[in-house]
């Protein structure tokens, strides 16, 4: 009973302080992958639609860490447009608690970013981490931030102006300088780029991951960071 109270106090503490931050009303799609006694408790959303299920099962889900992908064929559709949220209004994030092991592979991503308007976060070779916001062109590769491609923790995306986005990893804060393009309308994947076999599908262990309007980075990355250290310590 005390663990099942720990966790509930936990995921309630996190909806409180995000509310505290002013970052809940942006959050439009979230899922906690982690605390809950099974697959079907961690594909339960906290905010949004609950994503569909792409081949993980029940030996893919640790209590404590989350969901883990297979670099392959594993992966989430989170049913949440990438144009629903304005063009320049937009964020995405994930919790990374095991770190891939292969470049080229998607913590997220909507497809578009092979032609015009999409959105992804990814791994890169030399452990460098890339991406794109409303990418222009093949824009996939917007940007590389160095030893941040195979790392644990919490990594986002947060677009409030047309000509800059932030990205957060490792802690810190990094602004691309990149204006946006119209949104594409391909779903947001975790796990992956997109639905097909050729989506660059990451290998690493995820608990966490949110979708929707701005908000800062570094606040949720606080509220996600205490989250999961909260989960672990309630869990033997």
């Amino acid at each position: 009973m005390t663990q099942s109270v720990d966790l509930a106090n936990a995921i309630n503490t996190f909806v409180k302080g995000c509310k505290s931050d002013g970052t809940w009303d942006a959050i439009k799609a979230c899922c906690i992958m982690a605390a809950w006694d099974g697959l079907t408790g961690a594909l339960y959303p906290l905010k949004g639609p609950a994503p569909t299920n792409n081949n993980f099962v029940s030996g893919d889900y640790n209590r404590e860490t989350g969901l883990l992908g297979n670099g392959s064929t594993k992966s989430l559709n989170s049913n949440r447009a990438n144009n629903v949220d304005p063009q320049n209004d937009a964020h995405r994030s994930v919790y990374v608690t095991g770190a891939p092991t292969i470049a080229s592979t998607n913590y997220y991503g909507s497809d578009g970013v092979s032609t015009s308007g999409g959105d992804n976060l990814f791994t890169y070779s030399t452990n460098q981490l890339s991406g794109a916001s409303r990418g222009t062109g093949s824009g996939s590769v917007e940007f590389t931030i160095n030893n941040q491609g195979y790392t644990t923790g919490f990594k986002g995306i947060s677009r409030s102006v047309s000509g800059n986005y932030q990205v957060r990893s490792g802690g810190g804060n990094n602004t691309i300088n990149k204006t946006s393009q119209t949104p594409d309308s391909g779903d947001i994947f975790v796990f992956a780029r997109g639905p097909s076999s050729a989506s660059l599908h990451v290998n690493a262990r995820m608990s966490f991951y949110s979708i929707g309007e701005h908000l800062d980075l570094a606040l949720l990355d606080t509220r996600v960071s205490t989250l999961m250290t909260d989960i672990g310590a309630a869990i033997p």
